[in-house]
């Protein structure tokens, strides 16, 4: 099996600063992405070296108008004691991911519903795309949803990004992004429309991605502490390792 760390996860944030102790990752062209406006630790930080970078984080996030703070702490190290003591205090939410892989072959076999087809995202697929992923999106504002449009077209024109959209009897119920590398294919937000909750759309997109990339590793990062991770693990998913992540966001 492959050695892939966090560092093989697909962000479109651009790297704007970097120093001894960590990357600042910023994503201009969508404010409101936590999870394209951060810091990453290089290292382990002291307590006095996360409330320095914290002010300065908070700082350039609120000259940019942006509402939160997000860092991410090196792969396969948990918080200290003291730092989560601190977060405790400040109000900071804490969590973490997990990354996994799988060889497609690996992935069980399930009997195909013929209910459930999944097509590539083209010309033609593309507004029912944008507005099942505008549904979804909603549930974090429409300034975020708005903006996420954008994104998403974007990701269309990437021939990096392949956009997949299940349809449960001709209605959109399921979608998830391909991010293909030369040595792996990343499954990125596989959602499944809450209407169409255990039909086993979520397993029929897993199951396109495994028969469309045969010959390489198929890679995902899921929350640590989410349900999910257990359907992973069932599947036969391997976990290479945990990041932990620190997020706060201002009123």
């Amino acid at each position: 099996m492959n050695s892939f760390t966090f560092e093989h996860i697909y962000n479109p944030g651009h790297i704007i600063a970097e120093n001894a102790l960590y990357l600042h990752i910023h994503y201009p062209e969508m404010l409101t992405r936590y999870d394209s406006n951060f810091l990453a630790f290089k290292k382990q930080p002291t307590l006095e070296e996360f409330m320095e970078a914290a002010r300065f984080l908070r700082e350039f996030h609120q000259s940019k108008g942006q509402k939160h703070v997000k860092f991410l702490l090196p792969q396969d190290h948990k918080p200290s004691e003291d730092l989560m003591d601190y977060c405790k205090k400040e109000g900071y939410d804490v969590g973490f991911n997990e990354l996994y892989s799988i060889e497609p072959d690996q992935f069980p076999l399930t009997e195909v519903n013929p209910d459930i087809e999944v097509k590539e995202v083209g010309k033609e697929e593309l507004q029912d795309y944008l507005s099942f992923q505008y549904e979804q999106d909603m549930d974090f504002g429409p300034d975020f949803a708005d903006q996420k449009v954008d994104m998403h077209k974007r990701n269309f024109e990437n021939p990096r990004i392949m956009q997949l959209l299940a349809f449960y009897k001709g209605t959109p119920a399921g979608s998830v992004d391909v991010i293909i590398e030369e040595d792996s294919a990343e499954i990125d937000g596989l959602m499944v429309h809450e209407s169409f909750q255990k039909k086993g759309i979520g397993s029929r997109l897993q199951r396109y991605v495994m028969e469309r990339f045969p010959d390489t590793f198929i890679i995902l990062v899921a929350d640590g502490e989410d349900t999910p991770r257990l359907m992973y693990q069932k599947q036969n998913y391997r976990c290479l390792g945990f990041r932990y992540e620190v997020q706060k966001v201002y009123e």
